[in-house]
């Protein structure tokens, strides 16, 4: 999977039109001709590919095309922690929210418990984070003046933009949550429990909780992935350094090493992200207790 992300990053980004040594003012060939042997762009497609691959294999993105004197390497080192924070508290809050709204609404089925939250959910999906955010600053920044606008530098910094990306997954999360407890809570082995007087809070956290909640946890293989790679969006509102704000200058600059070092990163965590999810829905299937 990883070769094939590789392979099709490699060869896209550079049938892009551009370079990443163009600008509005060209180059002296001479000047051109140096950069593109100096960074090995002189050499046949087939040979840049076997020579990438090659410096990838050990663990080595190479030199950024745009930055002079620093490597990919160095840079996403520095970015990933923000946008693994980032999406954390957006995963959180999406965690926080969904479930307990999911749960209520299959206690509550057919009645206004149930479509006060999954009308809210619904609006949660439908609205994309480039809307959310701007509402979000225009509330909570200009009108209100609790949080800077843009900016990572303190606690608070951190409240706008989880809520922008986690606000969408929380909606799903609650969808996904109502959907696997009403089908749990439906089983015979709930109403044998019930018959045997257990009660409320025990029926649904022990009994009911761990099956309801595995269409939610073959979901957040994809949602923690996807926190990540939607996270460039957020990044750019938010003005946040994170590997999403590397991975648009890189894909604007053509920069060729920065946008395959982030591509590759991003299939990684999609990978491990789908294999973790997989492993603990095995573990949370009643048939394996």
């Amino acid at each position: 999977m990883l070769l094939a992300v590789f392979t099709l990053s490699f060869f896209m980004v550079r049938a892009a039109p551009g370079g990443p040594f163009s600008s509005e003012k060209a180059l002296p060939p001479a000047v051109l001709e140096r950069l593109n042997a100096h960074y090995g762009l002189d050499k046949s497609l087939a040979q840049q590919y076997v020579t990438t691959l090659s410096c990838v294999l050990k663990g080595d993105l190479g030199p950024s095309l745009r930055y002079e004197g620093r490597s990919v390497n160095a840079m996403i080192a520095e970015a990933l922690p923000v946008s693994l924070e980032l999406g954390a508290w957006a995963m959180l809050f999406a965690l926080a929210t969904g479930i307990p709204l999911g749960v209520i609404a299959a206690l509550r089925k057919d009645t206004w418990l149930d479509w006060l939250p999954m009308g809210w959910a619904m609006t949660g999906i439908c609205l994309p984070s480039f809307v959310i955010g701007p509402m979000l600053v225009m509330l909570f920044s200009i009108w209100l003046g609790w949080f800077n606008p843009t900016g990572w530098f303190t606690a608070a910094d951190r409240v706008l933009p989880a809520l922008t990306l986690g606000l969408p997954y929380s909606a799903i999360v609650a969808r996904l949550t109502r959907a696997g407890m009403a089908g749990v809570l439906g089983m015979a082995f709930i109403d044998a429990a019930r018959a045997r007087g257990v009660s409320g809070i025990r029926l649904v956290c022990v009994h009911s909780l761990r099956g309801g909640l595995q269409p939610l946890v073959a979901y957040l293989g994809p949602a923690f992935a996807g926190v990540l790679t939607g996270s460039f969006v957020v990044e750019t509102i938010f003005n946040i350094p994170g590997l999403g704000q590397l991975f648009v200058r890189g894909a604007l600059g053509r920069d060729f090493t920065m946008v395959q070092g982030t591509v590759l990163l991003y299939a990684g965590m999609v990978v491990l992200m789908n294999l973790a999810a997989d492993i603990l829905q095995s573990w949370m299937d009643p048939r394996s207790a």
